[in-house]
């Protein structure tokens, strides 16, 4: 079924979107929730470990963007124990997996573009 951009609106969650782009960047637009995603391909990470894998990024942003990227089912929260000092780790659900041939394809891409008219610092 081709839903993209040929109706007048779609929903998920009870968002309307004007199309399938629309919602789809709407889950992993911006500049970190896709570099967050990528960094838990491999499997689940605490929140230091994303914190040193990106370190360009403040904590409010990455918590905030975790948060949202939970709400919208693209990442599981485990907290284990239940006393401090708790342990909690992020990981892909199975709607987040299935964005993984998309980030490597980004990946992939921004790699290129690197090569072929970037520079690397």
């Amino acid at each position: 079924m081709n839903t993209e951009c040929k109706s007048d609106t779609v929903a998920l969650n009870g968002k309307e979107y004007p199309c399938t782009v629309s919602l789809t960047m709407d889950l992993i637009g911006g500049k970190w929730k896709a570099v967050i995603l990528y960094h838990l391909i491999e499997g689940s990470l605490r929140f230091n470990e994303l914190r040193k894998a990106i370190p360009t990024v403040t904590e409010m942003t990455i918590s905030l963007q975790l948060k949202q990227l939970e709400k919208d089912g693209l990442v599981t929260r485990t907290v284990y124990g239940d006393k401090p000092p708790i342990r909690v780790t992020y990981e892909l659900t199975t709607l987040g997996k299935s964005l993984i041939p998309l980030l490597k394809a980004i990946t992939e891409w921004g790699n290129t573009v690197v090569l072929n008219q970037g520079i690397l610092v």
